[in-house]
């Protein structure tokens, strides 16, 4: 497909201004587009992304059509708590990957993203859902996921800047002294067991991460967490939690060995609350996932064994 647009301000940056005007695409893909020889200028083909356009400059930009990913589409039943043409947001069930993986490439996630979406217009010119961010395979509750390539870069924007809220709420083991408090302890890949991560200082390779917690409710041995993200290294509640000495239930990497007596499919953690601003209208979205039935029983059981 080739759009023509017609400039119709004073000089501009041509990469500002095709962003402005093609609202499917991210500044980013455009300057892909013009490095890959789709941009012509006034019927010549331009490949600066820094070339200055002027009032009347005739701009033809040709998008090719996004490539199919090689993944096949898988349904699956999905629990929508929001969706329009730009993203869509779930409850993430437990058990759930969200990205292929060996041992897991046609019942992630994407590939049951893939079968429900009919209007994918392409993350980087490919077609497919765009990650906005994760969740582990075993944690339940509200993940986002663009439809366009724009809304990718906006909302990842978000989360690079901090400005979309995630919220969880989690079980622990043991009973924190304090009401409140922020964990803000760097987290890498664990030295010996590639499949964990731990606190590992910055000048050894771990990333800065921040945990903001408070208590919910004390159920004698155990305690309900709210928790606030404002990073999102891999594993970062299960880790902070762990290292404060009150693991997630059921956490199968970081609370081995204990056991709380109900059967749970995964570590008793969930995305609870979502919250960022619509990529196209600016408006706040909110998005509240209902705690699964696994974590409602868990809760009911420490409730009566607390009385």
């Amino acid at each position: 497909m080739t759009e023509i647009i017609i400039v119709e301000e004073s000089a501009t940056r041509l990469d500002r201004y095709l962003a402005d005007r093609v609202p499917d695409l991210s500044r980013s893909r455009i300057q892909q587009l013009i490095a890959q020889n789709c941009v012509k200028v006034n019927q010549e083909i331009c490949t600066s992304k820094k070339a200055t356009v002027r009032h009347g400059d005739r701009i033809a930009i040709e998008i090719p059509p996004a490539q199919p990913l090689e993944l096949r589409p898988t349904e699956m039943p999905l629990d929508i708590l929001y969706e329009d043409d730009s993203l869509i947001i779930l409850n993430k069930s437990a058990g759930v990957v969200v990205h292929p993986a060996p041992g897991h490439e046609e019942d992630t996630l994407v590939n049951a993203l893939l079968a429900h979406c009919d209007n994918l217009s392409g993350i980087g010119g490919v077609q497919r859902p765009g990650i906005v961010h994760r969740l582990d395979k075993d944690t339940t509750g509200a993940i986002a996921i663009a439809k366009t390539d724009r809304a990718h870069q906006h909302l990842q924007g978000q989360i690079k800047a901090k400005t979309a809220k995630r919220e969880y709420l989690g079980i622990l083991y043991g009973a924190p002294k304090a009401e409140s408090g922020t964990i803000d302890r760097p987290i890498g890949r664990h030295k010996r067991d590639r499949k964990k991560m731990a606190i590992v200082p910055v000048e050894k390779g771990g990333r800065p991460a921040v945990t903001h917690w408070q208590v919910q409710e004390r159920l004698g041995n155990y305690t309900v967490m709210h928790f606030r993200l404002e990073t999102g290294r891999t594993h970062q509640i299960r880790v902070h939690c762990a290292d404060m000495g009150h693991p997630i239930v059921g956490d199968p990497l970081y609370a081995s060995g204990r056991s709380v007596g109900v059967n749970l499919p995964g570590q008793a953690l969930h995305a609870w609350r979502l919250t960022l601003e619509h990529p196209e209208t600016g408006e706040t979205l909110e998005a509240i996932a209902p705690l699964p039935d696994s974590l409602t029983k868990l809760l009911n059981v420490l409730r009566r064994r607390s009385f």
